[in-house]
């Protein structure tokens, strides 16, 4: 993955954590990130014969908009979360770690319009023992990469 983002030539840090606090909410908690600059990754696979397959990058404050926008695109009647064997499966990465750097290139990259404000976002990093903090355009150079607006819903107010 790392040689990913070198061969892309983008602008990145390397942010290393704890595997036990990689899921989002615990990882900006314990390391002083914000939520509005977290990115998640998120594998979402269509509910059809061949099962097609998008990571989608949205604002840790947000919620993609799965059963809507990453349904339509995917072109199925019915779309999930990919489950953890599956996301291994077909990224070679855990949920958690997963990063839209060096997917295959069958798996499109959908990035929230939002995510592009940030001045930089930090999103997995391939395993969970790390996470990538770069400028959004840094994720939009990748091949497969499309900036979607409303691919992503805010949050109501708690």
């Amino acid at each position: 993955m790392l040689e990913h983002l070198a061969a892309l030539g983008v602008a990145y840090e390397v942010v290393e954590c704890d595997p036990d606090f990689a899921d989002t909410a615990q990882f900006c908690e314990r390391y002083g990130y914000s939520m509005d600059a977290s990115a998640n990754a998120i594998c979402v696979v269509g509910k059809s014969a061949d099962r097609p397959m998008a990571c989608c990058v949205v604002l840790a404050s947000t919620r993609l908009d799965v059963n809507g926008v990453v349904r339509r695109r995917l072109g199925t009647r019915k779309a999930s979360f990919a489950d953890a064997d599956e996301t291994v499966v077909r990224t070679g990465m855990m949920i958690g770690g997963v990063t839209p750097f060096g997917l295959s290139a069958d798996i499109p990259v959908w990035i929230d319009s939002r995510v592009m404000d940030c001045a930089e976002v930090i999103v997995g990093g391939g395993s969970r023992d790390c996470k990538i903090l770069c400028p959004p355009a840094s994720l939009a150079e990748l091949p497969t990469a499309e900036v979607v607006p409303d691919l992503a819903k805010t949050n109501p107010p708690a």
